[in-house]
């Protein structure tokens, strides 16, 4: 559902990732192209680090990004008056002390990830403590992962938990 209660198409059970304030165009591609694959709508909540008619944006989602079709919000608090009809909101920190492989994520959940450069606002994670959930990485030196990396592992976590829950 877009800030104007457009479904673009997808159910309401669908899988949501949201990047608040990315900077990287081909990151964005990447993350639409795997959303799609992967059956999510993909956010974008403003401010973003590039124009969505960049031509790096489009390479980057190659010849699908018009079927990407992602939903832009035009701040954090409007995304997150609207997070209750998305589904259960899961934000990827370093910060979490929850570990991804060991949350269960529902069906209807909204996996939102921060810019690739701070992560997610100290406001919102605040704001979301209980909802915090990290990658696990084997190096503890590691700051993090590439935010398409990012996306893609969480993304697919929460496919395969649906696909073992209807088994």
């Amino acid at each position: 559902m877009d800030s104007n209660g457009d479904t673009r198409g997808r159910s309401s059970e669908s899988l949501h990732v949201v990047l608040v304030h990315p900077e990287i165009p081909w990151n964005a591609g990447n993350i639409g192209r795997t959303c799609l694959a992967a059956g999510a709508q993909l956010h974008l909540v403003r401010p973003l680090g590039f124009s969505l008619t960049d031509p790096e944006v489009r390479r980057a989602g190659l010849d699908y990004w018009p079927r990407v079709a992602p939903v832009v919000w035009p701040d954090w608090d409007a995304l997150a008056q609207s997070l209750p009809a998305l589904g259960e909101p899961l934000l990827f920190s370093v910060e979490g002390e929850r570990d991804l492989f060991e949350v269960t994520i529902p069906r209807r959940a909204a996996l939102i990830f921060g810019r690739e450069s701070v992560g997610l606002p100290a406001h919102v994670c605040r704001a979301f403590a209980d909802h915090l959930v990290r990658i696990p990485m084997t190096d503890r030196a590691l700051r993090s992962l590439n935010l398409s990396s990012a996306v893609a592992v969480a993304l697919y976590e929460a496919v395969r938990q649906q696909r073992l829950s209807r088994a």
